[in-house]
């Protein structure tokens, strides 16, 4: 069973930059694949960042590639978003996700609440 617990959203100018958090609770997180997704109004859910435990390595969605950077403190069980150059259309709920497989996919079992980020133009 792994907990996750994500903090950092907010309100942000576009053009701005967000960190956001995501603790890990459990003993297996981190040791398979973790990773953020997010859900726009009237959206569905979409893969935003995703470190893969296997050879496929570390995946970002199209949109956010060069703006967004994903990264892990394993030793502290946190997992981070580092947001750069926010755009209007970055608003979502951001869910950090987990699982104990190796490999990144929509269907990761382990969710967290969600934090939300509200880009203005």
């Amino acid at each position: 069973e792994v907990q996750l617990v994500e903090s950092g959203g907010g309100l942000v100018q576009a053009g701005g930059s967000l960190t956001l958090s995501c603790v890990g609770f459990g003993s297996t997180f981190g040791r398979g694949a973790i990773g953020w997704f997010r859900q726009a109004p009237g959206k569905e859910r979409e893969g935003v960042a995703c470190i893969s435990k296997s050879e496929a390595g570390t995946y970002y969605g199209g949109s956010v590639k060069g703006r967004f950077n994903i990264s892990s403190d394993n030793a502290r069980k946190i997992l981070y978003l580092q947001m750069k150059n926010l755009k209007p259309e970055d608003t979502a709920v951001y869910y950090c996700v987990a699982d104990t497989g190796l490999r990144c996919y929509p269907g990761m079992p382990f969710w967290g609440k969600g934090t939300l980020v509200n880009v203005s133009s």
